[in-house]
């Protein structure tokens, strides 16, 4: 398992090992999406309503670097017809954008770290990505070469306008930076 791709199922089952709430249906729909223009999705929810718990819910499901089938057969979702037809196939790639705000020292080179963070990693696990490459470009070419689709999760995707509220330049390049892997 690595920091940033296929990072396993490790969150959701220690979610599951608490008092968990079925939120799994979300799931179905992310799944009726997949492969349409409206495979973009951002769940936008107040402050401490599960936005976490769901990306980490998301990883489980769709990480192919995992089997997740206990952590979901009792689950909502076990029973809709899409379950095992994406159920741990995808290549993920999970951000948590707090936790580069918070390794920072200059929040000016957040960015900077994020691209070279996961083209880094992506490189380390595709033999066919050579290493310096943008992360995009590292996505695009790691998929030429296997064939395989990446699914993306970025939590906390707005903590740099939150930290970085007077920066302006800081914005701008992480709007560049989000519009490049999508």
């Amino acid at each position: 398992m690595g920091k940033y791709l296929s990072t396993g199922n490790d969150g959701f089952a220690a979610i599951r090992n608490g008092i968990y709430i079925d939120k799994t249906e979300m799931i179905s729909f992310m799944n009726s999406l997949l492969g349409t223009t409206d495979k973009l999705v951002c769940a936008s929810r107040p402050r401490r309503f599960g936005k976490s718990f769901a990306a980490k819910m998301l990883c489980a499901y769709y990480d192919k670097s995992c089997d997740s089938h206990e952590l979901f057969e009792d689950l909502a979702i076990s029973k809709d017809p899409s379950y095992e037809t994406y159920l741990n196939k995808y290549n993920v790639i999970y951000l948590d954008i707090t936790l580069f705000v918070s390794m920072a020292e200059d929040l000016k080179n957040v960015v900077k770290e994020i691209k070279r963070a996961v083209a880094a990693e992506v490189a380390g696990a595709f033999h066919d990505v050579p290493e310096g490459l943008d992360p995009a470009e590292a996505l695009v070419t790691a998929a030429k070469a296997t064939g395989e689709k990446f699914f993306m999760i970025i939590d906390e995707w707005d903590a740099l306008f939150r930290e970085s509220r007077n920066d302006e330049k800081v914005q701008k390049e992480y709007i560049l930076f989000l519009r490049s892997l999508f």
